[in-house]
């Protein structure tokens, strides 16, 4: 490395690689299609299509791409609950309340409640991944997907959407309806936009709630409109 220091041409490429989405997909999946390939002793395409890249416009298209994420392994049946799914964000957050012997407290934090408020803090603090709830209001340091949305109603709103998807419908529950009610949705809406994440090819490069929000981001790159893929 030191001998290349002063080739600004390599480091300049160096540079624009690690900063590639690209890129860093190429190295992730060749020496995975090879490793395929050579157990299965055959050659050509593993994968059937490259990456696709959305950006996130807002707090409720980013809780919907989380939860149809989680939901990749318990929706094809392959896992018997969500939070029992492997390699999935949705097991590490249920194990580590778990391990920190928080059960009992991520069941009384799926109420709104002043006390459920004192009761659900700091059940993610010591987790590498980022909050559900941003609790930076109430001087927590860490920044999370969505002010006043806790982990328990996150847990709520994903195990609804698994039977949704899995079964084609399901029973809209009370705490269910207060969750769609904070996120500023309908459960018409949500399952629209659930079907459309599993259900086939994204549509262009954004992703957002709300046609208000496509707007404000039509103008802002002065281009006159934007395709919505939720």
């Amino acid at each position: 490395m030191a001998a290349r220091d002063g080739n600004m041409e390599w480091v300049t490429v160096a540079r624009e690689r690690l900063s590639s989405l690209g890129w860093f997909m190429k190295c992730l999946k060749e020496p995975l299609a090879r490793l395929a390939n050579k157990q299965d002793q055959c050659t050509g395409a593993f994968f059937e299509g490259r990456f696709k890249s959305i950006a996130i416009r807002d707090e409720e298209s980013l809780v919907s791409v989380c939860a149809y994420i989680d939901l990749n392994r318990f929706a094809a049946g392959v896992a018997a609950t969500p939070e029992a799914s492997e390699h999935t964000s949705i097991k590490a957050r249920v194990n580590h309340v778990v391990s920190n012997g928080r059960a009992e407290d991520l069941k009384a934090a799926e109420a709104g409640s002043v006390a459920a408020v004192r009761v659900r803090g700091g059940l993610e603090d010591e987790l590498w991944l980022v909050p559900v709830e941003d609790r930076r209001g109430l001087g927590a340091l860490r920044e999370g997907m969505r002010s006043g949305f806790t982990l328990g109603q996150y847990l709520m709103l994903v195990e609804y959407t698994g039977r949704m998807l899995r079964d084609g419908k399901a029973a809209i529950l009370a705490g269910v309806a207060d969750i769609f009610a904070r996120l500023g949705c309908t459960p018409e809406t949500w399952g629209v936009r659930m079907l459309k994440l599993s259900g086939g090819r994204l549509l262009g490069r954004f992703l957002a709630a709300t046609r208000d929000k496509l707007r404000e981001l039509a103008a802002k790159l002065q281009v006159r409109h934007l395709a919505n893929v939720g």
